[in-house]
């Protein structure tokens, strides 16, 4: 059982379904991801939007595609949701907050963008 993500042109998650492995090849279609990426979005038919094959334990594009997450190409990863309009990206496609995370039990507060303790 494989696992494809509907991916909008603004490259954002818009859903996530069960499709069949990419080793599988049935009536002529299969055998690679690519295929089945190519199948599957020409079956949804829908303008913008094309699949592309997520894996729940991360062996492939970084993370297990979330909705509402971002599908970079370049880099050919998801990653999920940005937690907070003050985090940002870093290089390993990581979300980061404006300051480190102290050690101990601390949340995020937006509103005064700091770590609060528990």
């Amino acid at each position: 059982m494989a696992h494809y993500a509907w991916i909008n042109a603004d490259n954002i998650v818009i859903n996530v379904s069960v499709g069949v492995d990419e080793t599988v090849t049935q009536q002529g279609v299969g055998g690679s991801t690519e295929a089945w990426e190519q199948f599957y979005t020409a079956a949804v038919n829908q303008e913008g939007v094309y699949l592309k094959r997520t894996s729940y334990n991360g062996n492939i594009r970084k993370e297990f595609a979330a909705v509402g997450g971002k599908y970079i190409a370049d880099a050919d990863v998801f990653v999920a949701p940005q937690p907070y309009s003050s985090w940002t990206l870093d290089s390993n496609y990581d979300w980061q907050p404006p300051t480190p995370k102290p050690e101990g039990d601390y949340y995020w507060n937006e509103a005064e963008l700091e770590w609060v303790e528990l």
